[in-house]
């Protein structure tokens, strides 16, 4: 990874709640320009790690450092340039969407009383709800709601977005309409902490990744590494028996008309079947999936910690 400045780190991050320490000693290093999809199944520790990074919850032990900044010291500071979802937003149920994003608003690095009502428009149509009527908040669906906070987050125009789950209760078009917006986002400089269990989603949008499991970051890397070719390939064939008896031992794995063969390159294993009489209708370079990476990694950090001996994390 090239040299980039640091927008959150964090030394030795605990957090306990009487004998359960919800995260457990984590190190995490976002830098300038990141997509960062923080991973972990619900109950990982993840919404905890968010609210620490805020300074909406104290941590046990260990720091926390965003835009350069000790939290929570330096909130006043670094908060304005932060725009944040958490946990779903919170908003005043009688005020429609338009007015409860004036009372959110303030002067600062965002803009001034002057520009609110432009800049309320612009994230109202970045987000999808630039049609919304006067209804009251309470009449919203969980989706418009989940809109109106991602508005919220980025009415100052932030340097840092921390969204957790964010597209918690979209539908498919939803989802892809705040992927694209997030993406766009990122383009034109704004670095995403995106905290989430869809592993898919995050794929897709993702330049690296944390995985948190059971309280601790047991994986933390580019997501191009994580995904690059392994050295195998991937065959269909409607005939896997006569595939597995030409390649003689290199088949590693078959899940139906689908083989995984120790052979970096395709055209090989092709010419080789082909020249044996071996129908193939597939062949692609074999690349772990996302899903795929994170299992391994939590199934890797549940053997480290239940080996016999070793006893409960602490």
């Amino acid at each position: 990874m090239t040299e980039r400045d640091a927008v959150i780190t964090t030394r030795g991050l605990v957090k306990r709640y009487g004998r359960t320490r919800a995260v457990d000693g984590i190190d995490l290093d976002v830098r300038s320009g990141d997509v960062y999809g923080f991973l972990g199944a619900n109950g990982s520790g993840k919404t905890t790690t968010v609210r620490m990074l805020l300074g909406l919850v104290l941590p046990t032990q260990g720091e926390v450092e965003v835009l350069g900044r000790r939290m929570p010291r330096g909130g006043r500071e670094v908060l304005p340039r932060v725009g944040a979802l958490i946990e779903g937003p919170a908003f005043a149920g009688h005020l429609s969407g338009r007015e409860n994003l004036s009372l959110l608003d303030a002067s600062g690095p965002g803009g001034t009383r002057r520009t609110r009502r432009r800049r309320i428009g612009d994230v109202l149509e970045q987000v999808g709800l630039g049609g919304v009527d006067r209804r009251p908040v309470r009449a919203y669906s969980l989706g418009m709601r989940q809109r109106l906070g991602l508005a919220g987050a980025l009415l100052r125009r932030p340097e840092l977005l921390v969204l957790d789950e964010p597209t918690n209760g979209l539908d498919p078009q939803g989802i892809a309409e705040i992927r694209d917006l997030l993406l766009e986002l990122h383009r034109v400089g704004t670095t995403v902490f995106l905290s989430s269990h869809l592993l898919a989603e995050i794929e897709q949008m993702a330049t690296r990744v944390g995985v948190l499991d059971r309280g601790r970051l047991v994986l933390q890397e580019e997501l191009a590494v994580l995904t690059a070719p392994t050295g195998a390939t991937v065959v269909t064939t409607p005939d896997p028996a006569a595939a597995r008896a030409v390649l003689d031992g290199r088949v590693l794995t078959e899940d139906g008309h689908r083989l995984l063969v120790t052979a970096a390159d395709p055209a090989e294993v092709n010419a080789r079947l082909v020249a044996a009489g071996v129908p193939v209708t597939g062949l692609a370079v074999h690349r772990p999936t996302l899903e795929e990476v994170v299992l391994a990694a939590a199934s890797t950090s549940a053997d480290r910690v239940e080996r016999p001996g070793q006893g409960a994390p602490r």
